[in-house]
């Protein structure tokens, strides 16, 4: 057997990935939720270290690290999202995103893995009435009786209370 016949034509290959019905994301937990992010939105993932603190900054905006020359600020998202107080342990870690080419850290309890679930298996956010805003919820994955949350993380860094990311 030649190597050529061990190649699969790029026009193979991309018609193969047009078609795609599954998605990954990164999961991670919050307390006991778990919740998924897309991962082409991940750079990198951290052990949690030392932050400096910004005066009057919201408390969920924990603080900002110097990442290889860039400052980078950092969400709790347990305090952003009400689901606990902060505690960061040996087991939590950021989440390094670059979103629209802005680089931004999400604090969050532990990273559990990358998990592919088939579109199918996404189910739309449901309807919460005009207090509670799902917007930056893309729909509840269910795999392997897990429920993971999905998260718009471009929406929910760049809404009115966190205003990271410019909406343009």
């Amino acid at each position: 057997m030649s190597e050529s016949d061990l190649a699969t034509p790029v026009a193979e290959i991309e018609s193969k990935t047009d078609n795609l019905t599954e998605q990954e994301f990164l999961a991670f937990r919050l307390g006991t939720e778990e919740y998924g992010i897309h991962i082409l939105q991940t750079q990198e993932i951290r052990n949690f270290e030392s932050l400096t603190r910004i005066a009057n900054a919201p408390d969920y905006l924990k603080g900002v690290m110097n990442l290889r020359g860039v400052i980078v600020p950092v969400i709790d998202m347990r305090l952003r999202f009400n689901t606990g107080t902060s505690n960061a342990d040996d087991t939590t870690v950021v989440i390094v995103l670059n979103i629209k080419g802005r680089v931004i850290g999400m604090m969050v309890d532990s990273v559990s893995d990358v998990v592919t679930i088939p579109s199918s298996s996404i189910k739309p956010p449901p309807e919460l009435g005009s207090t509670f805003s799902t917007d930056y919820i893309i729909g509840l994955g269910d795999i392997d009786e897990r429920m993971i949350i999905l998260l718009d993380i471009s929406k929910l860094m760049s809404g009115p209370e966190l205003g990271l990311i410019s909406e343009d």
